[in-house]
């Protein structure tokens, strides 16, 4: 079940349709209470979240989501105005698993929502992480690229793996550094930069795979 939460009425039906046809079973929600209300009778497998919310806004439900134990781990992809990058930023920041920019198509809509949940779905402990030339030995902590093992320092590697195991997803530099220097870790978005632009000259031809995404962060190429 996908939780589609918009206020416009119009616009959520059609969400809401185009899922159905997709084969996807979807519910459409008007704001944060009947999410609340939805989220007491089922979990969803995915919520589309709209910041511009009558009410309490998006990214407010968004913080909550990811406080509470039991919604911590629904995937989110929210709705923004075209243009508001500081939202965009923002709610990648908060937890959100992707992004799409209003106003958008309806078969885009249907392909992130399948790739979000294609990404999220339950696996197995992976021992290698693989996409495109590239290759993370878990077990070993070795890099490979093309084939050819590459050396890495610690903060190299555990970059190349945070990108490695969301291959698509938009990291911001604050997740970067969450993620690879720790929450408490104080310094300017800089570092990230530099440890990517380092990363990419190590990795050859493979570092092309490392994409900048402008005004927002980094993702790796899903190239599986």
């Amino acid at each position: 079940m996908i939780f589609c939460v918009e206020d416009d009425s119009g616009i959520r039906d059609l969400m809401v349709y185009a899922l159905n046809a997709a084969g996807l079973e979807a519910a459409g929600l008007d704001g944060g209470a009947s999410l609340e209300e939805a989220l007491g009778e089922r979990r969803p497998e995915l919520i589309l979240l709209d910041i511009m919310l009558p009410g309490e806004d998006g990214l407010s439900i968004l913080k909550k989501l990811r406080a509470r134990t039991d919604t911590a781990d629904i995937p989110v992809i929210m709705a923004t105005a075209k243009g508001t990058e500081f939202d965009r930023v923002t709610g990648l920041d908060l937890g959100a698993d992707d992004y799409l920019s209003k106003p958008f198509g309806m078969m885009e809509m249907v392909s992130r929502v399948r790739a979000v949940l294609r990404r999220a779905g339950p696996k197995e402990p992976p021992r290698a992480l693989r996409t495109g030339g590239l290759e993370l030995d878990l077990e070993g902590c070795a890099a490979y690229a093309d084939g050819v093992r590459t050396a890495l320092t610690r903060k190299e590697y555990l970059l190349l793996r945070t990108l490695m195991e969301r291959p698509g997803r938009v990291f911001t530099r604050g997740q970067l550094l969450e993620a690879v220097w720790g929450v408490e870790h104080v310094g300017e978005t800089r570092t990230v930069d530099v440890h990517i632009a380092t990363l990419r000259t190590k990795l050859g031809e493979c570092g092309r795979q490392i994409e900048t995404v402008r005004g927002l962060g980094y993702r790796l190429e899903d190239s599986r």
